[in-house]
C-alpha cells in the first residue's frame, strides 16, 4: 500500500464510500424506478442501497475505528461504544434491506432463497450477527474476564475481516443477478452492455475497491494500535 498517513486515506477512503452509496441510490433511483415502502418493485430498491450502506460502508468504518490514532491512549470505553454502535447500525441497515426484498417477493410470489446470493447475503447477515453480539458480550459487557477476552480477540478480527469479504461478495452477486433479470423483455439486454450496465459494473467494482482498502488497512501493521499486545487493550 502507498505510505499515505491514516488520517488523509480516511479521507479518501469515506469519500470512496460516500460515492459507493451515492451510486446505488442513483442506480436505483434513475433506472430502477426511485423508492416505496409498498411491496412493489420501488420497495426491492431498498434492498440494494440498504446493504450496500449498512454491510459494506458503516461496516467498514466501523472495522477501521481502532486504527485512529485517538484510540491509542486514554479510555477505551467510548471507542468501544462507537465501534460496537456503528455495527449495530450497520445490522439495523441490514435488517431493514432483507425484509425489503422478502416482502417484495411475498407480494409478487416470488420464491425465497433460491439463489447462491440469497444464500451467501443471508449467511453474511446470520454470521454478523453473532459476531455482533459475542463481541458485546466479550469485550463492551464488564463480566468478560481478560483471558477470554484475548483468547476471543483474535476469532472476532479473522471473523471481522472475513463478514467484509462476504458482504462485498454478496453485494456483487445481487448486482449481477438484478442485472441479468432487469436487462430483457424489452430492456436492452446485459450482454449488449447499455449504460444501466455499465454503471452497475462500477458500483460493483467500487465496492470491492472500497472493501479491498478497509482490508488493507486492517493489515497494514504501522496502523494498528502500539500497544494491540498489552493486557490493557484486551480489555
Amino acid at each position: 500500500m502507498l505510505d499515505l498517513p491514516f488520517l488523509p486515506f480516511c479521507i479518501l477512503l469515506g469519500g470512496l464510500g460516500f460515492v459507493c452509496v451515492a451510486f446505488v441510490s442513483a442506480w436505483c433511483q434513475h433506472w430502477r424506478g426511485g423508492f416505496a415502502w409498498d411491496g412493489s418493485a420501488q420497495m426491492f430498491n431498498w434492498h440494494p442501497v440498504l446493504m450496500v450502506t449498512g454491510m459494506v460502508v458503516l461496516y467498514g468504518a466501523a472495522a477501521l475505528v481502532y486504527r485512529l490514532p485517538p484510540t491509542w491512549s486514554g479510555p477505551k470505553l467510548p471507542w468501544k461504544v462507537l465501534h460496537g454502535a456503528l455495527a449495530l447500525a450497520a445490522f439495523i441497515l441490514a435488517v431493514l434491506g432483507l425484509a425489503a426484498v422478502f416482502r417484495f417477493h411475498n407480494d409478487h410470489g416470488t420464491p425465497n432463497m433460491y439463489s447462491l446470493h440469497s444464500w451467501l447475503g443471508l449467511v453474511t447477515v446470520l454470521l454478523f450477527s453473532c459476531q455482533w453480539l459475542a463481541g458485546l458480550s466479550a469485550f463492551l459487557l464488564p463480566w468478560a474476564p481478560a483471558w477470554l477476552r484475548a483468547l476471543y480477540k483474535p476469532v472476532h478480527i479473522f471473523f471481522g475481516s472475513t463478514i467484509l469479504m462476504l458482504s462485498m461478495a454478496s453485494c456483487v452477486s445481487g448486482i449481477n443477478e438484478k442485472l441479468f433479470f432487469s436487462l430483457k423483455n424489452g430492456t436492452t439486454e446485459y450482454k449488449r452492455l447499455p449504460a444501466e450496465a455499465v454503471f452497475a459494473n462500477t458500483l460493483g467494482l467500487l465496492i470491492l475497491l472500497f472493501g479491498v482498502l478497509v482490508l488493507g488497512a486492517l493489515a497494514r501493521p504501522s496502523w494498528k494500535r502500539p500497544d494491540a499486545d498489552s493486557p490493557d487493550s484486551r480489555q
